[in-house]
């Protein structure tokens, strides 16, 4: 009978050991914030899954999507996000579980059925103070609002400088600089 409570323990330290080798291993990336997303690559990786560009940023579908620290459900919860249409990037593809990296750099994998290809972003985390969220795409264009860091918004398009987007939960439209999001590259052309 204690052999088999030993066994058991040392079964679940292996397991986490294994976890910790694989998300090590899945790593394309360092688990630190990056300040600002790094420009897309147009000849870059393909997913080995799905064939789309990795990386990639995709949206949270669900209401209780929990990040894992290996791409199983016999992995344990690193985080869970309770707001669906959080920007999340895709890093690399195995099976039906994507690793992916939030706008804090906390990485790890969720199932692709808690993921949406609807894009959306967040002011950046970098900014200190406010950013313009204007009726045109113009540096002199009327200032619709003030946005704080980490507001979410749904991208409508972006041109490679500005980008449509629509406050989450509000009636507000605009455009914003591109640079100023995280959720979309520096450049990217979104329709």
């Amino acid at each position: 009978m204690p052999f088999r409570g030993i066994r058991r323990r040392l079964r679940a330290t292996i397991g986490l050991l294994v976890a910790a080798t694989l998300c090590l291993a899945f790593a394309h990336r360092p688990l630190t914030a990056a300040p600002m997303p790094q420009p897309l690559d147009v000849e870059g990786a393909k997913g080995r899954e799905t064939g789309l560009p990795v990386p990639r940023f995709v949206s949270v579908r669900s209401r209780e999507a929990r990040l894992r620290i290996g791409p199983s459900l016999d992995y344990g919860t690193q985080w869970v996000y309770t707001v669906p249409g959080l920007p999340m990037e895709i890093l690399a593809e195995y099976g039906n579980w994507r690793q992916v990296r939030d706008c804090d750099g906390v990485s790890g994998w969720m199932h692709r059925a808690l993921l949406s290809s609807k894009r959306t972003a967040v002011v950046g985390p970098w900014h200190a103070s406010t950013v313009s969220l204007r009726e045109t795409p113009k540096s002199d264009a009327r200032v619709v609002a003030k946005l704080e860091a980490r507001v979410r918004l749904s991208v409508h398009g972006c041109d490679g400088t500005w980008c449509n987007v629509e406050v989450t939960g509000h009636d507000i439209n605009g455009f914003i600089r591109q640079s100023a999001l995280w959720g979309v590259y520096p450049n990217e052309n979104i329709r």
